[in-house]
């Protein structure tokens, strides 16, 4: 998928109103595929359509709209972005936040959980056939450094015995490894790839949404911080370098590929992981119905 004109291909990318979502929605456009923002506030997801398009001269950017914590939001926006397109050559599992107090999605789950990880599982599950259809295709999930030193308690990965903002959002970024790793070795041999990331520490709006000291605390580090331009190299070069086809379940920082810790390398967590997750989103649809 060598950069120039993409025309006939398409990416859809959550979490693409701000930082580094959106820096990565202007790089990807340039590239000219057809792009599908996907953001939860319908005025701000309008803007940043309108914005890439100007900025890229693409004039092939959507936008659709959905609260990616809940799981019948993130079907809703699978089905609406099936109704669009007959393809999917890229899907970025970006969105993302962290809380710094427990909170609980209307659907029952640790928000921190259903948005940074369970998120990620169910869309993909969601648009699977489609990736196989169109492959060659990819899948990009948004990690973290954040990752290393944490372990899942398989038995709370709704964190109701104890809480710590910064540690359950590290876990979380420690499930998208696994996802990632689980969904390659699912995918071998099927021409749909998997891989994730580490943006670095991006000057964004992320954080903004906790009250007290954390946000006070990015707001001083702010001037240290990579710019999001420079955070969604990584993301774009995933998501379209022709030096990556074919390579499937690995993890990049700066364009290119690092180990992540043993807790991610562990083929038995993938997959219990997996089978868990399966069953969240499960029960999910059935608290919804």
């Amino acid at each position: 998928m060598a950069n120039g004109d993409h025309g006939g291909k398409v990416c859809l990318l959550t979490g693409a109103t701000t930082g580094i979502g959106r820096a990565a929605a202007e790089g990807l456009a340039r590239t000219g595929l057809t792009l599908v923002l996907a953001g939860r506030d319908a005025a701000r997801t309008e803007a940043a359509v309108e914005g890439v398009r100007r900025v890229s001269g693409n004039d092939r950017v959507e936008g659709l709209v959905a609260d990616l914590s809940l799981g019948s939001e993130v079907r809703r926006l699978a089905a609406e972005f099936r109704a669009r397109h007959r393809r999917l050559d890229v899907l970025v599992n970006n969105a993302g936040a962290i809380f710094t107090r427990r909170e609980e999605t209307a659907e029952g789950r640790e928000k921190t959980l259903a948005l940074n990880h369970l998120a990620y599982f169910l869309l993909t599950r969601e648009l699977l056939d489609l990736l196989l259809a169109t492959a060659p295709a990819r899948v990009v999930n948004v990690a973290s450094e954040a990752h290393r030193g944490t372990r899942l308690d398989f038995d709370d990965l709704d964190s109701r015995r104890r809480y710590s903002g910064l540690g359950v959002y590290g876990r979380s970024k420690l499930m998208n490894l696994l996802f990632t790793a689980e969904l390659a070795r699912r995918l071998e041999g099927k021409a749909v790839t998997a891989n994730a990331l580490h943006p670095g520490v991006v000057a964004t709006g992320f954080g903004g949404n906790t009250p007290g000291l954390f946000r006070t605390l990015v707001r001083i580090a702010q001037p240290f911080m990579l710019s999001p331009e420079k955070g969604a190299r990584t993301l774009v070069y995933l998501a379209t370098s022709p030096e990556v086809e074919g390579v499937s379940g690995k993890y990049f920082y700066r364009c290119r590929e690092m180990r992540p810790s043993p807790a991610a390398r562990d083929p038995e967590s993938a997959r219990r992981l997996w089978e868990l997750s399966e069953q969240l989103v499960s029960a999910s649809r059935t608290r919804a119905a």
